[in-house]
């Protein structure tokens, strides 16, 4: 098998495409799309984006100590892919993308009220890293589509169809292959 070696670079595909809302007090509320995301602890349940210093939401995540992770649907991906292109310094993006601004339980910032999950954080930790700035954040809430809610009250986010980035290209996430310790279960015979 041939392969070819490359310096180091970004290669951890795929990751999740979330959107970001934030808001300054008395100003419009803004989204950011981050590709950079990702869950670091279960207890505290806590989570991180990484933003760079010279995007609009950067300042507003900084100065206020909040953002709302709104999870991404198929049909929320013309909206993800303009606001991760769009600067909110010229746009009003909530109302450009016909988006509806969620009020937040536990923080400052709007969810988006169309996407199925609404992950409310508290900045605890800025780390600077270079090209970017990683935000560690405490979930102090989370919102869930009751659309995916079952009778007996079971949350299905599979169905939600969530969507995934990889390597400059969004995908819907698609067929299951397993559940988390299937490999190893013993059959009930």
């Amino acid at each position: 098998m041939a392969k070819q070696h490359w310096k180091g670079g970004n290669m951890l595909y795929p990751v999740p495409a979330v959107m970001v809302s934030c808001q300054r007090p008395g100003e419009k509320p803004n989204i950011i799309t981050v590709a950079w995301a990702g869950t670091v602890c279960s207890d505290p349940a806590m989570l991180s984006i990484s933003v760079r210093k010279e995007r609009y939401s950067y300042d507003i995540i900084r100065e206020t100590g909040c953002f709302v992770v709104n999870l991404a649907t198929r049909e929320l991906v013309p909206a993800m892919d303009t606001c991760g292109v769009k600067s909110g310094r010229n746009m009003d993006k909530f109302k450009e993308m016909h988006l509806t601004p969620q009020p937040s339980v536990h923080v400052a910032a709007p969810g988006i009220a169309e996407s199925p999950v609404n992950l409310e954080c508290r900045v605890t930790q800025i780390i600077p890293l270079g090209s970017h700035d990683m935000f560690l954040a405490e979930i102090a809430g989370v919102t869930v589509d009751e659309r995916y809610m079952d009778e007996k009250g079971a949350f299905h986010l599979n169905d939600a169809k969530l969507v995934a980035y990889s390597h400059g290209t969004y995908f819907e996430l698609g067929e299951k292959l397993g559940t988390f310790g299937y490999s190893v279960k013993k059959s009930g015979k």
